[in-house]
């Protein structure tokens, strides 16, 4: 649009104060910013090297007691979103560290949060009654507003990724929290109950979910490690993907968290991706494997425990030096139930 001349724009400046005032401002000057032609997110790529944080980590657990930080996480803040406690912008995450001996005390909140295990073996995470253990690579969910705490009973620290959707929830202004008095909540189901009632290929006769998340709240890693050396055998390799699979929910084959997808994905040793973009910015961590993640001008070199964020709409391209397995979540199913999901596959 051409400029006006400075009779018009000294006339369009002193509108523009006067109905500032009213708590109004012009569409025209602030159309482009808000309806972009593609996606411009301020997230930067990012990698996060656990032998590089690992320390910092542990010297939290001397700093402060699990019960007197509630939940002792180092939160990973996108460099491109500082101080909004954000690894994308509708995503937040960050490492957890329980101690041998301690519990993480029970609550309950709007905000759905997922567990991807890092280090350590044999802790615990209680939902509603039920503990599971969890080792390393096993995928835990906690629900909206279910109970939930975490203990360490064994004689090492253990270490977990925490993905949550709160920065989902704030938009909405539909945050809740609330404290169990105990720091323990009691446990009325035996471990394991959830996973063989629900997670076998079966469902209870006559069973009606309570909600939209999956019963199932442990996905071991053992098994979905089967799972991609089964599919191996056929040499299947999608060229953006290797080989992926989508964790479900059992009783209704959706994603196992309403507002976050999860997935698992094999790179075989050698292997080069084909560019790939798609609007949902993907938080990646890195179960086995060594490799790169080549983002735009970007590399992000990478390996077991690392974590790494590919923001929404960024073409980037997996190389892995040797047999890779990467955990990733993202936003995509509320894109997918809006009607914005894209993904832009086959480039280079």
């Amino acid at each position: 649009m051409a400029a006006p001349d400075a009779t018009t724009g000294a006339r369009r400046t002193a509108y523009y104060d006067r109905i500032d005032g009213q708590n109004m401002t012009p569409l025209w000057e602030v159309l482009d910013a808000l309806i972009s032609r593609e996606p411009a997110s301020q997230a930067q790529p990012f990698v996060w090297r656990y032998d590089d944080i690992r320390d910092a980590i542990m010297e939290s657990g001397d700093l402060i007691t699990a019960k007197e930080a509630v939940r002792r996480v180092l939160i990973l803040e996108n460099p491109g979103l500082r101080g909004q406690s954000k690894i994308t912008n509708t995503l937040y995450a960050g490492l957890q560290l329980i101690l041998p001996g301690e519990v993480a005390p029970a609550h309950r909140h709007s905000q759905t949060a997922l567990r991807f295990i890092v280090e350590g073996e044999g802790a615990y995470t209680a939902v509603e009654g039920e503990r599971t253990e969890m080792r390393p690579g096993d995928f835990v969910i906690t629900p909206t507003w279910t109970w939930h705490d975490h203990g360490n009973e064994t004689d090492r620290p253990m270490v977990w990724l925490d993905g949550l959707d709160i920065p989902i929830v704030g938009f909405f202004d539909a945050s809740f929290a609330e404290d169990l008095e105990e720091d323990s909540q009691s446990v009325s189901r035996p471990t394991g109950d959830a996973l063989a009632r629900y997670g076998s290929g079966l469902l209870p006769v006559d069973w009606t979910p309570a909600g939209p998340a999956s019963p199932v709240f442990n996905y071991p890693y053992a098994r979905t490690r089967e799972s991609l050396e089964t599919m191996r055998r056929t040499e299947d390799w999608d060229a953006c993907h290797g080989l992926k699979l989508r964790y479900v929910n059992p009783a209704n084959g959706d994603y196992p968290i309403p507002t976050m997808g999860t997935f698992m994905q094999l790179l075989p040793a050698g292997f080069t991706t084909a560019g790939y973009r798609s609007t949902d910015g993907t938080v990646f961590s890195v179960v086995e494997g060594h490799g790169r993640t080549r983002v735009g001008d970007d590399v992000l070199e990478w390996g077991p425990h690392d974590t790494f964020v590919v923001p929404s709409w960024r073409r980037h391209v997996h190389e892995a030096d040797d047999d890779a397995v990467l955990f990733s979540f993202s936003d995509r199913p509320v894109q997918q139930k809006l009607g914005l999901w894209r993904e832009d596959r086959g480039n280079r």
